[in-house]
């Protein structure tokens, strides 16, 4: 009778091959690439238009509020325009990824992706025609809650492409909530590191999850560094070419679906939708 042989069992807390990083490089650079985008539009929508952030819908909220107490009617309509845009660009979203997942359709982000590309460079061109002189406001010569509408609604529409990486829920056009997840991401690798010390019993057990946590953390570093990057590019990006520095933003994202058709960007939102 052989005796049998017993493969010996791999670790349930070894870490994946290439951690955090290696399965998800792709949606990685990708959120990097939308993340320093939002930045830049985001900058570029306050110097070129109202003074109004288009991404940054908390803020705007905030602002709503300020104009409705000073009974100022343009800001009012203005920074409405941002907060209502910016949810139906959202649904308009979740409604593509949605289709998505129901018709099995694996590269859905590239269809989100180009639509938002157009809208940025539809009020890059129409705004600059529009200005002839490229410095000069689009409020002086356009409603401004028409351009916030359309950048909002892109925004918008980014927000919900891309929301998760690996573990991870990503958003590309704030960061509050992902300092917030690097808080606590920092916070529990202190307190591996208090029990390590302590002592060694669960040393092994939690390294690799301590890894994928580490570079977790970076990740989402890296989220908030490339939406100040794109941020800075804006600012000086403005000052030659004015509100024609969308067309980057919209260049940006032609490569994100580029990256779609090769590694499909929106599975895992599209299983988080088919779940529900």
């Amino acid at each position: 009778m052989k005796a049998s042989q017993s493969k010996p069992a791999k670790s349930s807390s070894s870490a994946p091959e290439g951690g955090f990083f290696g399965p998800n490089r792709h949606k990685i650079a990708v959120a990097l690439a939308l993340t320093f985008a939002s930045g830049l539009v985001d900058i570029v929508g306050y110097l070129g238009v109202y003074h109004l952030f288009t991404a940054h819908v908390t803020g705007t909220t905030v602002h709503l509020a300020r104009s409705l107490a000073r009974e100022n009617r343009m800001e009012v309509i203005s920074a409405a325009a941002v907060v209502a845009a910016f949810f139906l660009g959202s649904v308009v979203g979740r409604s593509i990824i949605e289709a998505g997942s129901r018709s099995r359709t694996r590269r859905i982000a590239s269809v989100t992706l180009v639509m938002e590309a157009g809208m940025l460079a539809a009020t890059a061109q129409i705004a600059a025609a529009k200005l002839g002189y490229i410095h000069k406001p689009v409020a002086s010569v356009i409603p401004p809650y028409w351009f916030l509408a359309v950048l909002a609604a892109a925004m918008g529409l980014q927000t919900a492409t891309l929301t998760r990486v690996g573990p991870l829920t990503v958003h590309t056009t704030f960061v509050t909530g992902m300092i917030n997840k690097l808080a606590q991401l920092v916070s529990h690798l202190i307190f591996r590191a208090y029990d390590r010390l302590r002592s060694r019993t669960e040393a092994g057990t939690s390294h690799g999850s301590a890894i994928r946590d580490v570079q977790a953390s970076v990740f989402l570093l890296g989220i908030w560094l490339f939406y100040v990057g794109g941020a800075v590019a804006g600012s000086l990006s403005y000052r030659p070419w004015g509100i024609r520095t969308l067309f980057i933003a919209a260049g940006l994202l032609l490569l994100a679906v580029i990256v779609d058709r090769v590694w499909p960007l929106s599975v895992e939102e599209e299983r988080e939708q088919s779940e529900r």
